[in-house]
């Protein structure tokens, strides 16, 4: 049986270094990229299967659907992976609908609407909304432990020092 060994939202999915280090995570075999128009867009879904291949990771890049069908029939056969996403909702969706993640890092999400998005690190723009599904996923998902992080060699912010922003 598989596992996700680290969830991760970032807009920028697999890029440079980051996913260098974050592929070295004690146990990690495979990096899921997980987005419906990347995986339906043959180049980008080759461009991100040849980025994630750099980290020497198989990389495997579907859209949400077939992660879920994925997780439910094979538990993602011996694969031990990132899972990866390029927004909250996304993620949301994959958990709790049945994906179990222990372990959730926020790495990079722009400012869509000034208005509502509240810069919350230097990398990280978050609506009220995301940021209940995030406390969601910690209280009710077992999602342990969801921190904002950029790069590994970067501060860590943790979800409860988030939440204040938001009066949650």
């Amino acid at each position: 049986m598989g596992k996700v060994n680290l969830g991760r939202v970032d807009e920028r999915l697999i890029h440079g270094q980051v996913m260098i280090t974050l592929s070295q995570k004690e146990g990690v075999n495979s990096i899921f990229v997980v987005d419906e128009s990347v995986a339906n867009d043959k180049f980008m879904r080759d461009l991100y299967r040849s980025a994630g291949s750099r980290t020497g990771q198989k990389t495997i890049v579907i859209t949400p659907d077939k992660a879920l069908h994925y997780w439910e029939e094979y538990n993602f056969k011996d694969y031990e992976c990132i899972l990866l996403t390029k927004s909250v909702s996304v993620m949301h969706e994959l958990i709790t609908r049945g994906i179990v993640v222990k372990e959730l890092n926020i790495g990079g999400i722009a400012q869509k609407d000034p208005e509502k998005d509240l810069k919350v690190t230097k990398s990280v723009y978050l609506n009220k909304e995301n940021a209940l599904k995030l406390k969601e996923l910690n209280e009710e998902y077992g999602v342990e432990n969801i921190y904002f992080q950029a790069t590994p060699s970067a501060p860590k912010t943790d979800l409860p020092s988030v939440l204040k922003n938001f009066d949650l």
